[in-house]
Parts: structure tokens; sequence; C-alpha cells
């Protein structure tokens, strides 16, 4: 199984124009998100740890400018390409001031977006699938070979728990719940259970733990799902 795909959170209140961008990005080839005003596009940034953001800056609730600096407030570094009716170089300035990555002009060719997120991601270095290692404790996970060593040898992991192991390091400690991890690994198959990613992660922490029953790193958050606390060397 590959790698999952990079994710893109696009926050755009136009309902047409976010359908649009969502079909042209999903055709190139990426995981896509929609959020229809500023604080709701907030929420997801925070929950989804995106790969890269695509924001108007004109949105309801929260202006675009007020989630860029939330975010960069936050020590979010994620990328931005902020699109907008905007044409004022104050205002280019602005968000560039502010974290912005890149800027794109309404209107602008589909061919166009498509070439600056793809630069934006390139300079990012494509998001996760480009970090060479991932550790916590005595457990390495190499992302681009899809291989994860504990201590000096290695682990046999199966694609779907190599992809839930995955998702949860994408968020970086951030709770992810039972449906978002269905979501983005299983990709909500009628036929899966909540409690398939509860098996899956018993299988994570008997392979990753040293002592399964009392797991020190993928952590159960009551009621809401689970988190993989990184950072950590045994």
């Amino acid at each position: 199984m590959a790698a999952p795909l990079a994710r893109i959170l696009v926050i755009e209140d136009n309902e047409d124009l976010a359908f649009g961008l969502r079909n042209n990005l999903e055709i190139e080839g990426y995981r896509v998100e929609l959020a229809s005003d500023g604080a709701a596009g907030l929420v997801r940034a925070r929950e989804l740890q995106p790969d890269l953001i695509v924001l108007d800056l004109m949105l309801p609730s929260l202006d675009g400018y007020r989630v860029l600096r939330e975010l960069r407030d936050e020590g979010n570094s994620v990328p931005v390409v902020i699109l907008t009716a905007r044409t004022e170089e104050a205002d280019k300035v602005r968000g560039f001031r502010l974290g912005a990555d890149d800027y794109v002009t309404k209107p602008f060719g589909v061919l166009e977006l498509m070439a600056r997120v793809e630069a934006v991601m390139r300079r990012s270095g494509g998001g996760l699938q480009a970090s060479r290692a991932v550790h916590f404790g005595d457990v390495t996970i190499d992302v681009p070979t899809r291989t994860v060593r504990k201590g000096v040898g290695p682990v046999a992991l199966t694609p779907m728990e190599f992809d839930l192991l995955l998702a949860l390091v994408k968020r970086k400690g951030a709770v992810v719940s039972r449906l978002d991890l269905l979501k983005e690994v299983w990709g909500h198959a009628s036929t899966v259970l909540t409690r398939t990613v509860d098996t899956h992660v018993a299988e994570l922490r008997r392979k990753l733990e040293d002592d399964p029953s009392q797991p020190k790193y993928i952590l159960t958050s009551r009621k809401a799902g689970y988190r993989l606390r990184l950072g950590e060397h045994a």
C-alpha cells in the first residue's frame, strides 16, 4: 500500500469555488478537506495538521488574516497559500508578514493554483512524507521507506498498522478521534467499525510499547480517541 497522500485544507466560503478546488486538487492526487468559515477552518487546521492550507482572506466569523495569525502564534508552521480577490500590494505584504507562503489573486487559472501549491509543497519538503525519520522511545519510523525499528531490530507492521501509526504521527501529539482515523486510514468504509481502530492500536502497542498494558507513547484520550507522544527517547 502506498504512503498516505498529502492532505490539503481549503478554507473558502464560496461553495462552488471550494468544491471546484477540491475536485482539481484530488485529481492531482491530494487528499482534501473543506471548511466554509474562518472559525471552522482554524479548528480543522488544529485537528487535521494538514500538509498545506489554501486560505481565503474574506471569510465569515474570522477573516483569513486572523486565522493565519492564530496559527503562527501557536507555532504552527503549516504552509499557507492565500487565495483572495484583494489585489492591493499592502494586502499581499500583510499576508506575507503574517507568515503566508504564497498569494494567488482571484480570478485565477486552475493550472496556476496547482503550480503554486506544488511549488510550496516542494519548498516545505512535501509534508511528513519527506521526513527521513520520526522517533519516540526507542522506536524509529522511516517514512519514505515505510519501515519501523525498535531498538536495533526491525518491526513488521501490516500496511494498515503503518498507515494508522503515520496518521497519529501527523497529528504531532494532538488527539485524533476514531472516526477521523477511520476516514484517513480505511476511507470510512461502511464495513469497518470503530472497534477496528481499537484492535489495530492494541497491535501497535504490542509491537512498539515496552509494556503494552501500560503504554507510554500510544495513548488513549478517554471518550476522544488516541494520541502519540513524540520526541521522547528511552
